[in-house]
């Protein structure tokens, strides 16, 4: 009996020491460079100058909304340092940059780098270096191929999911057009217009002009004059903020009136539509996935209460019109819940096993009926749209959320 009970107490002993052991162990940290116990360094680079200078809000809405959080105490109690770079829309300095983030600043991860061609230029380099290239800030469908580039997501919907949409409603409402097609000549361009042709199917000969423009001419109205010419009533505008702005101008100059198709990357009233005029810019369709902050059917809305309260502390001089603090916005609140879901795991490949499951996230800023969803093969976190027109001061929304996903 005593030696029973001397056992049992040597058994208890030995599992109260195990547990003391492995208690630590179990709660251990894990840290890869660019992240600690106070820190999570993020990297961006952005056109804060050049050709896409009009998209460097993008990076300044991300600072102050970093900004907020830490003033929230941070993320499991770090503090962001968010580090962000000029690239001047060129991709030889977003190299430079990268590099410089990665090898110099040593950052966790490059968030929301913006720019098909910049960000084509840097994905393998990325990947070799296993540094996660999140929530890259284009549609191109390059961003969601996670068998080849494990280490890069997209976030908004892709280029060629909107041209199919395009090419529905073109489908639907004018089967008897004639389409002529202004894109940037790069995979943005590419890509959207190969969605528009792929939506149009047998019917892609509609298309009966196209022409192109490399992103750092200075203008684009030869372009539009020659595709005024081919007789087309649809036009199909496939340009880059500051194109996009001359585009509606030269129409209006031109007196050509066709049924006007805006990329939804260059929809913005304060840094597209008003510049080329308002009164230009009447009736021209796009695509929105996000609300919209000019739009009084959001003035109730709690979540985008909050957006107005976070603009009102962090950015209060800032263009409301510019959708892209919107899209800013949410990218970055979908970040912070990766993050979040990453917990005392803050090693690269976590971050992306984070991203690569999220499961019906609601974002304050996108449309009602739109989630972010992700899986390790799925590497699109959002791949629903809306048809809007533009009628007076703002975009009107029409038609049911459309599912952009290719293939669907």
């Amino acid at each position: 009996m005593n030696n029973s009970r001397y056992l049992h107490r040597t058994w208890l002993a030995a599992c109260i020491a195990w547990g003391v052991a492995v208690v630590p162990a179990l709660a251990q940290k894990k840290y890869d460079t660019g992240a600690s116990d106070t820190e999570i360094k993020i990297g961006n680079i952005n056109p804060y100058s050049g050709p896409a200078s009009a998209y460097a809000v993008i990076g300044k809405a991300s600072d102050a909304y970093f900004r907020m959080i830490n003033d929230q105490g941070g993320i499991n109690g770090r503090k962001i340092n968010f580090i962000s770079y000029d690239d001047a829309y060129s991709p030889p300095k977003t190299v430079e940059q990268a590099r410089k983030l990665v090898e110099s600043d040593e950052v966790l991860l490059i968030f929301q780098p913006l720019g098909t061609a910049g960000n084509s230029a840097i994905q393998k380099y990325m990947n070799a270096k296993k540094v996660p290239q999140l929530f890259v800030a284009s549609g191109a469908v390059k961003w969601g191929d996670p068998t080849h580039f494990p280490w890069t997501m997209g976030f908004q919907p892709n280029y060629q999911s909107e041209g199919r949409i395009y090419a529905k409603y073109i489908l639907e409402h004018h089967k008897d057009g004639k389409i002529a097609v202004l894109l940037q000549n790069d995979d943005f361009g590419k890509d959207l217009l190969k969605g528009l042709k792929d939506g149009l199917g047998p019917k892609a000969s509609m298309i009966i002009s196209e022409a192109t423009y490399e992103s750092g001419d200075p203008q684009v109205e030869s372009q539009i004059v020659k595709l005024k010419t081919s007789g087309a009533d649809i036009f199909v505008d496939i340009t880059a903020p500051k194109f996009a702005a001359q585009t509606i101008k030269k129409l209006a100059a031109l007196d050509w009136k066709p049924v006007h198709f805006l990329a939804n990357v260059s929809s913005s009233i304060g840094s597209v539509l008003r510049p080329a005029g308002l009164e230009n810019a009447q009736g021209i369709l796009s695509t929105a996935y996000t609300k919209d902050a000019t739009d009084p059917a959001w003035k109730d809305d709690p979540k985008m209460k909050a957006w107005h309260a976070f603009m009102d502390k962090y950015m209060p001089n800032a263009d409301r019109q510019d959708q892209a603090y919107i899209s800013s916005y949410m990218a970055t609140q979908t970040l912070i819940e990766v993050l979040k879901k990453c917990g005392d795991d803050l090693t690269r490949e976590n971050v992306m096993r984070q991203a690569a499951s999220l499961r019906d996230f609601e974002v304050d800023v996108l449309l009602p009926g739109i989630k972010v969803n992700t899986g390790p093969k799925d590497f699109f976190p959002v791949e629903q749209m809306q048809m809007r027109r533009f009628t007076g001061q703002t975009w009107e929304l029409f038609g049911p959320i459309i599912n952009g996903e290719i293939g669907s």
